[in-house]
């Protein structure tokens, strides 16, 4: 049997949850009433339930995010919620709080977020044997680590390939409580790390100004898809709750084709849902919002993954400019921009600047705004006005379910028989007169015509055929009355055989691969204590939110390195490094001050408050 691969779109709301569907998510995900991790990406019971019927017809799946800790007083109130979702139809959850594993639930599958950071080999195994479906990887994995971990356990391996990245390991970064009390462990991060920020030395030298110094590039791992699934990935989650619908649209188009191509004529895989898509558009990675592209460490550390001059979207490279000519710009490839585009260039500050197309004309762009812009200056498109606007159409992605038709007779009339792609048959008959036509003529030609009109329902008839015995006369109004009952049935049919998976959890006491836990285990509520405890857990340090020490905490640890964005790391540019960096090196932004710690054995940095104690490591 093939294994299916799977594309998981993210969804803010159920209108971006139907566009993920039409172009071509085998899966979406999507926050509920409460507990996501994105607190401005909440949705109704109701609209999660018309999400779930729009995607089980094409036998996609719907996953809902309860991926915030919880507290004591929520607990309940999560169950309850849970419960419903299971009513609705959700397939799965995806969970960070293993207070939710002490729950009594209904049988619904669950699955390991990427906050419970799932880096470890012998904590996913864990995780499977105590009950995870599926477990969504850390970011910061290598594909020999992937392949490690699927094989040490059959539990399902879920890997982002496209979206911006959290610098920090998920669910380990705490500067959102520590400077504002916004816990990003809660769903309101307040994005610290997308600030700029002065880099002060040990001596108190000032070594970069005012630069998006903890700002790393997106993710795009889309080339490497043929090496993950062979390393054991069967879905490949787009980040994005919060992104708009162009960006989901065109994110899932270029992977739906990028996919298409490897599963094409494989023996092994194959796709995880049903239907074809047309698009209107030509999907491209660069045409969305971007910091410019990283495969982060999925082939190791080998480059610098930071976007120091500007945490907000680069987009697509169009050209150089040229010169300026008056009151307009001309670019390379200026042909390609259109009035109303956005434009983004870096400045002599190495600053990113933008400036508004309001009229291109004969390769020149008239800017809203005529800006001093050093020739030479390489210039982005991260608004691409006429692209936004094709595909923001609701026919700009449209996604069929094939079918074949067979029109025949009976003793007492007519009957239509559909069969989709998937096998269901759909069976309509009508008592109707059988009456041969006038002159005798075959109208075969006409009612095939009326029956390939599938307008806008979710199928195709790819193969239409009628096997009369006569030239029987049936009027064009059957015909279509048929072909609309026949496809309303089989959306019925499509439906009620839909077979969603349910998992009852057993509870086990197998052990945890550790036995004291720090706060970064973000336990929040006795029930995750009492997971924890049951798993041979004997000390258990509170979540940082119920007991940060203001001025003295850690508040991130992260694989990027800035000692590797300078070429100063004592592993990498041992050989090319001439000096060193005097340390304790400090990130300062206004008030807010933090020191930074390398762990060059892990190939860590760490990040903390102003006040914290520590030892410098000797490269």
């Amino acid at each position: 049997m093939k294994k299916k691969i799977e594309i998981l779109a993210p969804a803010k709301d159920l209108i971006g949850g139907i566009a993920a569907i039409n172009s071509g998510a085998d899966a979406v995900y999507i926050g509920a009433p409460q507990f996501g991790a994105r607190s401005n990406a909440t949705n109704s019971i109701e609209d999660v339930a018309e999400l779930v019927k729009y995607a089980h017809l094409f036998h996609a799946q719907v996953f809902v995010v309860i991926n915030t800790i919880l507290y004591d007083n929520e607990l309940e109130t999560c169950r309850q919620m849970i419960w419903k979702l299971y009513d609705v139809g959700v397939d799965a959850l995806i969970v960070q709080d293993m207070a939710i594993m002490e729950m009594d639930l209904p049988p619904i599958v669950l699955h390991a977020s990427t906050q419970a950071n799932n880096r470890d080999t012998d904590k996913i195994k864990f995780l499977k044997d105590v009950g995870m479906k599926r477990v969504v990887l850390a970011r910061e994995l290598n594909l020999h680590q992937i392949k490690e971990i699927s094989e040490a356990s059959d539990v399902e391996l879920e890997f982002f390939v496209t979206g911006a990245l959290c610098v920090s390991f998920s669910g380990n970064c705490y500067m959102s409580v520590a400077n504002g009390e916004r816990s990003a462990n809660r769903g309101s991060c307040a994005q610290n790390c997308r600030l700029p920020y002065n880099l002060i030395d040990g001596h108190g030298d000032t070594l970069i100004k005012n630069s998006h110094l903890l700002s790393i590039k997106d993710f795009d791992v889309s080339d490497q898809i043929p090496n993950l699934v062979e390393a054991g990935v069967i879905s490949f989650k787009i980040e994005g709750r919060l992104k708009d619908i162009v960006y989901v649209k065109n994110n899932v188009s270029y992977l739906r084709q990028k996919l298409d191509s490897f599963l094409e004529g494989s023996d092994k895989y194959t796709k995880a849902s049903s239907g074809k898509c047309t698009y209107l558009f030509d999907s491209a990675l660069d045409k969305s919002f971007n910091r410019g592209y990283t495969d982060y460490f999925v082939n190791e550390r080998y480059q610098s993954i930071g976007s120091w001059e500007s945490p907000k979207s680069k987009g697509q490279y169009i050209g150089k400019l040229i010169k300026t000519i008056g009151g307009a710009y001309q670019i390379e490839n200026g042909e390609l921009l259109n009035n109303g585009d956005g434009l983004c260039f870096i400045n002599e500050n190495n600053e990113a600047e933008g400036i508004y197309v309001n009229k291109a004309e004969n390769g020149l762009a008239y800017p809203n705004v005529l800006k001093e812009i050093k020739d030479g200056t390489f210039i982005y498109r991260n608004n691409d006005a006429a692209f936004i606007k094709i595909v923001e159409r609701e026919d700009s992605a449209v996604r069929k379910i094939s079918t074949t038709l067979l029109l025949t007779e009976n003793e007492n009339g007519f009957e239509l028989i559909a069969t989709d792609e998937d096998g269901y048959v759909s069976i309509v008959k009508l008592d109707f007169a059988k009456d041969v036509t006038k002159n005798n003529l075959s109208i075969e030609d006409n009612i095939k015509t009326q029956l390939a009109k599938t307008g806008f329902t979710p199928y195709t008839a790819d193969e239409i055929d009628i096997m009369f015995t006569q030239n029987w006369f049936l009027p064009i109004s059957k015909v279509n009355e048929m072909r609309r009952t026949v496809y309303e049935q089989l959306s019925e049919i499509r439906l009620a055989n839909y077979k969603r998976e349910e998992h009852q959890l057993e509870k086990t006491s197998h052990p945890y691969p550790e036995t004291k836990l720090d706060f970064m285990y973000n336990v929040s509520n006795k029930k995750a204590r009492q997971f924890y405890e049951r798993h041979g857990v004997t000390e258990i340090e509170k979540a940082f939110e119920l007991q940060w020490d203001p001025g003295k905490s850690r508040v991130m640890t992260t694989k990027y390195c800035i000692k590797y964005e300078l070429e100063k790391c004592p592993k990498y540019h041992k050989d090319t490094m001439e000096t060193k960096l005097k340390e304790p090196l400090v990130l300062k932004q206004g008030e807010l001050e933090y020191k930074l710690k390398f762990n060059c054995k892990p190939c860590e940095m760490e990040i903390w408050e102003k006040d914290a104690e520590f030892e410098i490591e000797e490269d």
